[in-house]
């Protein structure tokens, strides 16, 4: 047996009541023992595991403690403490037939009455009259004491285990059970007593089995290991070669890392997305320095990162130069006296790697990537939308159009070759070994062809952002070829019927929507987005694709939904600002700078006490124009009968020539100041004035100064949408 490093510290994990004490209360602990599960299987799947226990533990009254949950390439685990002894009780009331209909004259049940009282499982005496706001009726009440914790979780914990769901599952015995893998055993213990369910052919226990290699005898392995709480689990299994929480794994993993890179003289590169996959690879990690030989380092960093991590999960190192180092750290799942085998055999392991790897490259740039580009046309970009020797003939005049927004004719001319050149790399060999490299060896194999640095680093960056908040683009041809594919990309598949619907979106168009907004917000890139959406759906149309439904008055809708999404999570942004933005932006523009920036600044005024007031003003003026369906601004000052007439006509006058000059400039904050600064004036004339004067003259020229107002405001957003605090 092994001894852990933190088996003798402080132990964290509460072992719960037992029944028997003043609470009847008691942990309940299971665990979920199969053959080796994907990395990637289980966050997803222990947070699902967590959320449905509290959702069935409500459902069945049964009132508990914390819950939590732990995870290993063979285990799952749900431990939640001092879940009740009984179910809450509870009281159902429901209402039935009227009195009048319950009872007759002589004040006996009738057959309402008699049928109600069966269908609710109580006697005709146990009905009670009680008066509702529609008259006296008849109500069933049933008080129910609840059944006992253990009754209860025998029923509910198959269902918590058949219910997770898996990315893929598998059957593998006769039951005919679905699991992501075979299931081995079950551990299910309510106050330290099995609890006796049956799933997938295999009978719970009280026992549970250690690591596969280390620390457990034979009988062990062979009859598993007897616990009765979490406490005991927990120290159980990490005599025996397992740590089951994988924070403690972190933190193991997180100092292994660390100390090895201080032995190597280097710098991690630190991958959340490495780290986690070796955290829930392993159950007792043990990370080992390996190397590789120098001369791979001839080939492209990048390369060599992706094949360390993408065949191997080998995290890299770096120098102080930020060059990459010949060395690299693996987190195996064995702590041997001597690692020796262990190390040599994963340097072995990246040695061929590396060596297809160095072929690949050398081989690739025996050919250019321009000659490679007429052999796209026999690669299928989508059975419905060509081939993508067609799609890079739309890209190259997508980037054109908004090379042409956003700079010169050097611009202009570095984007059309970056888009010309930008698929080529997808007929290389390393594109076929690491399909991750897309774009990234394209413009290491554009720079050994001659292209220009600009042109090297857009195909480099097409692919970016690859996340939902992934690095950005850092050069503009790399932002505008990264545009301009998503753009043809949502375009192209909308035209042909192909729309994410619920939560289905097989070809990732709502990241694609993401990514547009992102750049394009986050690299305050001011352009008309609706003008470059018509042309990408006019290069589809002239592919000769077939239309699918009426999808193309959709497109703007799908991105400006996500330009929502963005303002809500990113800025903290309210619905109905955004809304009422959203509902002014003009017919045939979409600049989504100028819009978010409407939105930031429309929200910091909203918070002033002086803005709700002015709102239900305005929402007053806004109504009575809409509807009388006014739409004449002719004002007629002689027409003027009272002083709130005049002092609202001077201080429109003032803000007509004042707010539309701030708005074209830019300064929303001061625009937004001015329209706040006119409440009193338009509360006055409410104060002051009848609006439907009797003098249908008056009545026209005071609809018409309202209607004014009403343009105004809705110059800078539809104010209309804003909801006023507090109604």
């Amino acid at each position: 047996m092994i001894k852990s490093p933190i088996a003798s510290g402080p132990d964290s994990h509460s072992a719960g009541k037992r029944p028997g004490t003043k609470t009847g209360q008691a942990e309940l602990l299971l665990e979920i023992g199969t053959e080796e599960l994907p990395s990637q299987f289980l966050p997803p799947a222990l947070r699902a595991l967590g959320d449905s226990a509290e959702r069935l533990l409500k459902e069945h009254r049964l009132p508990h403690g914390a819950v939590r949950t732990f995870g290993s390439p063979r285990r799952m685990v749900l431990a939640v403490e001092s879940v009740s002894g009984r179910q809450a009780a509870t009281v159902k009331e429901v209402m039935g037939p009227s009195k009048a209909a319950a009872y007759d004259a002589a004040g006996q049940p009738t057959r309402a009455a008699i049928g109600f009282a069966g269908s609710q499982g109580v006697t005709v005496g146990g009905l009670e009259i009680r008066r509702t706001p529609k008259g006296e009726y008849v109500f069933a009440v049933r008080r129910e004491t609840g059944g006992s914790a253990v009754a209860v979780l025998g029923e509910i914990l198959p269902d918590l285990i058949g219910g997770l769901s898996f990315p893929k599952s598998m059957r593998w015995n006769e039951t005919g059970m679905r699991f992501a893998r075979p299931i081995r055993w079950l551990l299910t213990l309510y106050g330290g007593r099995v609890v006796g369910i049956q799933l997938g052919g295999i009978r719970a226990s009280n026992r549970t089995f250690g690591h596969r290699f280390l620390g457990s005898p034979e009988s062990a392995h062979s009859q598993g290991l007897p616990v009765k709480d979490l406490r005991m689990y927990m120290k159980t299994l990490e005599r025996h070669g397992v740590i089951p929480d994988q924070s403690t794994r972190r933190v193991m993993i997180l100092a292994q890392l660390t100390d090895l890179t201080k032995a190597a003289r280097g710098h991690l590169h630190r991958d959340e997305d490495l780290l986690e996959q070796a955290i829930y690879s392993v159950e007792y990690p043990h990370a080992i320095l390996g190397e590789f030989e120098p001369h791979y380092l001839s080939l492209p960093k990048e390369v060599l990162m992706t094949a360390m991590k993408e065949h191997q999960g080998y995290f890299s190192l770096m120098g102080p130069d930020g060059a990459l180092l010949p060395k690299f750290i693996a987190v195996t799942n064995m702590k041997l006296s001597n690692m020796r085998l262990i190390r040599e055999g994963n340097e072995r392991v990246l040695a061929a790697r590396l060596a297809d790897a160095k072929f690949f490259f050398e081989e690739d740039r025996k050919t250019k990537l321009a000659d490679r580009v007429e052999k796209l046309k026999g690669v299928t970009f989508h059975h419905k939308l060509g081939t993508l020797h067609q799609k890079i003939g739309r890209l190259t005049e997508l980037v054109v159009k908004l090379a042409d927004m956003l700079g010169d004719q050097e611009l202009r001319d570095t984007c059309r070759r970056a888009a010309q050149l930008s698929k080529a790399d997808l007929l290389t060999g390393m594109v076929g070994e690491f399909p991750t490299l897309q774009g990234i060896i394209g413009g290491e194999y554009a720079r050994h062809d001659g292209a220009s640095e600009e042109v090297s680093r857009a195909i480099a960056e097409q692919y970016l952002p690859r996340s939902m908040d992934g690095d950005l683009p850092q050069t503009l041809p790399g932002k505008i070829l990264s545009l301009a594919d998503r753009l043809d990309t949502i375009a192209a598949f909308f035209h042909v019927g192909v729309v994410p619907t619920g939560s289905e979106d097989p070809f990732a168009l709502r990241r694609h929507a993401t990514a547009l907004v992102r750049i394009i917000v986050e690299s305050k890139l001011c352009l008309n987005l609706a003008g470059v959406l018509a042309q990408a759906k006019m290069l589809v149309i002239q592919d000769g694709f077939t239309a699918v439904g009426q999808h193309a008055a959709d497109l703007l809708d799908f991105i400006v939904e996500r330009l929502r999404y963005y303002g809500r999570t990113v800025h903290g942004l309210r619905d109905d600002v955004i809304q009422g933005v959203i509902k002014f932006r003009g017919s045939g523009v979409f600049d989504m700078v100028d819009l978010l920036n409407r939105m930031k600044a429309l929200q910091a005024i909203a918070v002033l006490p002086e803005f709700d007031p002015l709102m239900v003003g305005f929402k007053r003026a806004h109504r009575l124009v809409e509807k009388e369906k006014w739409s004449r601004d002719s004002i007629d000052p002689s027409l003027f009968q009272h002083p709130t007439e005049e002092h609202l006509y001077r201080v429109l006058e003032e803000f007509k020539k004042r707010v539309p000059a701030l708005i074209a400039q830019g300064d929303y904050a001061k625009a937004l100041d001015g329209l706040v600064r006119m409440r009193p004036a338009i509360d006055g004339f409410f104060e002051g004035v009848m609006v439907n004067a009797d003098d249908p003259a008056l009545r026209a020229n005071r609809l018409s100064l309202l209607y004014a107002i009403d343009q105004l405001f809705l110059s800078f957003a539809d104010f209309s949408q804003i909801v006023v605090q507090g109604t």
